[in-house]
């Protein structure tokens, strides 16, 4: 006998009982960015591998360890399954020239592909929503992008998360810092680790980064990147702090927060908890203003931030949240051909009133069905046999107390929705 096949390591299925929370979870997300103004796009899950290695930074951990890449047989374009969105929101904004009609807020949502070692909140398909803010240069956007974050916590009863934040200021301050860091690292090279030995020239900022013990003492002495920041860096990061303070948002200034992608500017940001292990980043972004001019566009600011699907609604769980399971709103029960084809026209009717029915299939007994119906979880059971068939009538029977009757079919949308709006104050959609 074959072997069973299974999914590839790192790749999950969302069966159905988890499949209708991420539902319930991503209509949050689409009422909350509607309510801040965002608009969704959606790009491909292949883009070639010369966009996230000019984007993303050839010596980063990404691009060099853990990019899905290929060779298309058929073309030779070397391609990628894509790390992460803002890259590709970015490249598709340059394409369409969404910037000449001005600033845009975009957001996007989907599956994104690393080779990592799969661990709890850290798999080689997770998913992600991203947010972009084109077009901006101000202070205000870094802010509200983190009072939105903040917003969907309080949404969903997120407990624990802080937010730490940073600047990394221009890339002539940063490159001063790294000529001071690099000297200061040089004076310590026996101490650092392997990783810290590979980044030392390439990478230095990452060190700064680094999870070792080890290590702790000699980066919290090295040379911190906020003394490097010229006046208007410092007062771009001071406006976003002022708007945080004035909207009461408590934060933390972390100044080895440096992010592991290369095209981050100014203002960058991680809300974090200690509730999920050694996954505690849910969300992070920042400030990306030379992406743009980078992937072949005109000069433009940008920011924005992704957060992670999985580990949220990990978080979400683990503060109490609980997902609403489907219940129909209807079961429709039924046995006899002619009372099969009355069974179709029932539900197909009820469901163009805006219902969500149940209609069995498979056969079985009345006794079989009823439990069935019963599971369900559906307040009424409608059962139609023969008689009822050659009647034009249902029996409507509810499964949470009250009498059963019979009632004629033209009759049985109205009569649905006073039982579910006496059961729920709803009109069951009529």
């Amino acid at each position: 006998m074959s072997q069973t096949l299974q999914a590839v390591r790192g790749m999950n299925d969302i069966l159905p009982d988890e499949a209708e929370t991420w539902e319930q979870f991503e209509e949050s997300i689409r009422d909350w960015l509607k309510a801040y103004g965002y608009r969704p796009i959606r790009m491909p899950l292949v883009e070639p591998t010369p966009l996230f290695k000019r984007a993303i930074g050839e010596v980063t951990d990404i691009v060099e360890k853990e990019m899905y890449s290929f060779e298309d047989a058929l073309n030779g374009e070397h391609l990628t399954l894509r790390p992460e969105g803002t890259a590709s929101c970015v490249r598709a904004a340059i394409q369409h020239k969404m910037l000449h009609a001005g600033p845009q807020r975009l957001y996007y949502y989907g599956p994104m592909y690393r080779h990592e070692r799969p661990q709890k909140g850290r798999y080689r398909q997770f998913h992600q929503i991203g947010v972009e803010a084109l077009g901006f240069a101000g202070p205000d956007i870094d802010a509200e992008l983190i009072l939105m974050c903040a917003r969907l916590w309080d949404d969903l009863g997120l407990e624990d998360v802080r937010l730490e934040l940073n600047s990394l200021g221009s890339s002539e301050e940063r490159a001063a810092h790294r000529s001071a860091l690099i000297a200061y690292l040089e004076g310590h090279k026996e101490q650092l680790d392997e990783d810290g030995q590979r980044r030392l020239y390439t990478n230095p900022l990452r060190i700064l980064d680094t999870k070792n013990p080890n290590l702790q003492a000699l980066v919290e002495a090295a040379p911190k990147l906020i003394d490097y920041l010229g006046e208007e860096s410092l007062a771009h990061f001071e406006s976003v702090q002022q708007v945080l303070r004035d909207a009461g948002l408590p934060f933390r200034i972390n100044p080895r927060l440096v992010r592991g992608l290369d095209y981050y500017n100014r203002t960058v940001f991680e809300w974090v908890t200690d509730r999920l292990g050694a996954q505690g980043t849910i969300c992070a972004g920042g400030r990306y203003d030379g992406l743009v001019e980078q992937l072949g566009g005109k000069p433009a600011p940008a920011a924005g931030f992704a957060m992670g699907v999985e580990r949220i609604l990990a978080l979400w769980q683990e503060s109490g949240g609980v997902a609403e399971g489907h219940v129909p709103d209807a079961y429709v029960v039924h046995q006899g051909d002619a009372a099969a084809r009355a069974a179709f026209r029932v539900a197909e009717g009820l469901r163009a009133h805006g219902f969500s029915v149940l209609l069995h299939c498979g056969g079985g007994s009345f006794k079989s069905q009823m439990k069935k119906a019963d599971a369900s979880g559906a307040p009424v059971a409608l059962v139609i046999g023969e008689d009822e068939a050659a009647a034009g009538e249902v029996s409507f029977k509810p499964m949470r107390g009250g009498d059963q009757r019979r009632i004629g079919m033209d009759d049985l949308a109205s009569e649905l929705a006073e039982l579910l709006f006496a059961a729920d104050g709803d009109d069951g959609g009529v």
